[in-house]
């Protein structure tokens, strides 16, 4: 399951070392002090005095993770980031909770966060060499939904902030925070580019930008950590890991328990290494992966059909004439329903066809439907023996969570093609590329979806779920010899389909020049049950240029969001 691997499986993490470094690294306040003190208190820490970045020779750079943190003391670090429509600026609210008090609210100035990954220029990061030199000086934004660990043993067991600021570009609403008692790394990850540093020794100064220490009362303490990097190279780090790995098993076979590291994966080409949360040829796992990443790994889930392209021997079906009656309304009960909801279409591209289909030019898109609830979206898929094709049901709970009914609303069926390889349900979403006039020119072959929640849409609406269980395939979708499968959408969260994935193209080879939509259909059929049927249709305007073997497309701005 290439998607799975590539697209929806990362999960962000920060590494338990760096977590339990916090705790030691901090003192706590005596429970006594902490009673004195309603006010919510943040502060910049560093876990350690000194750290050791690698610099790989196969990709130059050093990411600056420098181990400093944003701790919460008192109370939480909590922002509310909402927009109303695409037409208006996002908007921060800082919730300002105390005790049993009632929460307050303080809203950030305008203009400070333009969109949902995080608050901008929150660090500056100043690097001297051994001389005394400046040879970096940076900005970093700061996600606060990066729980790296507590700083004191009583505070809440679980962060209940989201773990990761959306990145897709069509976000409308997120929750940001520090869990009181809890602390946020302050490295922005792969929001930001590494730097190049050769090996030797180094001195980083970290300290707060002054308008958030205005904003949220931070004392104004840099924190300074002594930095060395060293050049290492892929083949060390593998025969490193190999090493360790032997090493596990040898304590293994004596009786003695031993940690044991993976050996890396060998780098997929083009698309740069592998992340995760440990060492070897990869940097530490950020608090966020940005849709660039996102991107440029699934350019390893072309294989088969190419980026977003399809073998033609699949197309959405024509939509039915009676698609605006829901089926089997009568038997569903009265219970709160899912609201899904189509975002516009973005990382809009062109793609030729290749040595497989020589001649042919596609446009490729990247496509989200999200639920707006106030209700999961719970599909089943049932196999009789011998079958082919699932029966699907749509599960209705009541206000406790209790299952109250199901209802018949298609059918799942086994996609084998290499990027998918999942059970997909037939009857979530369709693409159409429409004329000027709004009259379908071009079906996308994609016509069935695996469900997973692969992007925070809007966690302020009611029933959001910031902790969703299946973002990814591992999680959904089942394998070829599945007798049942579960697939759910969380209220808040949205399935994203990106533009490299099979299906995600339309075949515009013999399409005259000139202005198109592309249309996301949720639900096209009316065969789901939801609380609202009139919102699931979404438009993003292209222009179409170019010649044949040449196209060109251009991307209009979508009210305020000028995103391709």
């Amino acid at each position: 399951m290439t998607r799975s691997h590539h697209a929806r499986l990362w999960r962000p993490a920060i590494a338990a070392g760096a977590a339990i470094a916090v705790t030691a690294g901090v003192v706590a306040a005596a429970p006594d002090a902490r009673k004195a003190q309603t006010k919510p208190k943040f502060s910049l820490i560093a876990a350690s005095t000194s750290v050791t970045l690698d610099s790989w020779k196969e990709e130059p750079g050093v990411y600056l993770d420098l181990g400093t943190y944003l701790t919460a003391e008192n109370g939480p670090l909590e922002l509310k980031v909402t927009r109303k429509s695409y037409k208006d600026p996002v908007v921060a609210t800082q919730i300002i909770r105390q005790g049993n008090k009632a929460p307050r609210t303080k809203t950030l100035p305008a203009g400070l966060v333009k969109d949902f990954s995080g608050l901008p220029g929150f660090v500056r990061i100043t690097v001297t060499d051994a001389a005394g030199k400046t040879v970096v000086t940076k900005d970093e934004a700061f996600c606060p939904n990066n729980a790296s660990g507590r700083v004191r043993p009583d505070a809440p067991a679980k962060s209940k902030y989201p773990q990761s600021c959306p990145t897709n570009p069509f976000t409308l609403g997120s929750v940001w925070g520090v869990e009181n008692g809890w602390a946020s790394n302050t490295y922005s990850g792969f929001y930001t580019a590494p730097v190049a540093l050769p090996a030797g020794k180094y001195t980083a100064k970290v300290s707060v930008a002054k308008r958030y220490r205005d904003l949220f009362g931070i004392a104004d303490k840099p924190q300074t950590i002594s930095v060395t990097v060293r050049e290492r190279s892929w083949e060390e780090g593998a025969r490193a890991s190999a090493a360790k790995e032997h090493a596990g098993h040898a304590a293994g076979h004596s009786g003695h328990s031993a940690t044991r590291a993976a050996a890396p994966a060998a780098p997929t080409s083009g698309a740069g290494p592998s992340y995760n949360a440990g060492h070897g040829p990869y940097p530490s796992a950020p608090p966020a992966v940005p849709w660039a990443i996102k991107k440029a790994a699934l350019k390893a889930a072309q294989a088969g059909d190419g980026a977003g392209r399809t073998d033609g021997s699949r197309q959405a079906p024509a939509l039915s004439p009676n698609a605006n009656r829901p089926t089997g309304k009568a038997s569903v009960p009265d219970v709160p329903k899912p609201d899904l909801r189509s975002l516009p279409a973005y990382g809009i591209q062109i793609s030729d066809g290749g040595d497989d289909v020589p001649g042919k030019d596609y446009l490729a898109f990247s496509a989200n439907v999200w639920n707006a609830g106030p209700a999961q979206l719970v599909v089943d898929g049932f196999r009789s023996p011998g079958k082919k094709l699932m029966d699907a049901y749509q599960y209705f709970y009541d206000a406790k969570g209790k299952q109250v009914g199901y209802a018949p609303t298609g059918t799942m069926e086994w996609d084998p093609r290499p990027g998918h390889e999942h059970w997909h349900f037939t009857d979530f979403a369709s693409y159409r590329l429409l004329k000027a006039d709004q009259k379908e020119a071009v079906r996308s072959g994609k016509e069935a979806f695996c469900l997973a929640n692969t992007d925070a849409v809007d966690y302020t609406v009611k029933n959001a779920n910031w902790h969703p269980e299946n973002t990814d395939l591992s999680t959904a979708c089942g394998q070829e010899n599945s007798i049942s499968v579960r697939e759910v959408l969380d209220v808040g969260s949205g399935d994203t389909y990106t533009q490299d994935l099979p299906g995600q193209s339309f075949d515009i080879t013999d399409l005259p020049n000139g202005t198109y939509y592309i249309q996301v259909l949720a639900n096209p059929e009316k065969r789901l049950q939801e609380t609202d049927l009139d919102n699931n249709s979404a438009l993003r305007k292209v222009v179409l240029g170019g010649k044949p073997g040449a196209r060109t497309v251009k991307v209009p701005a979508h009210d305020l969001v000028d995103a391709n």
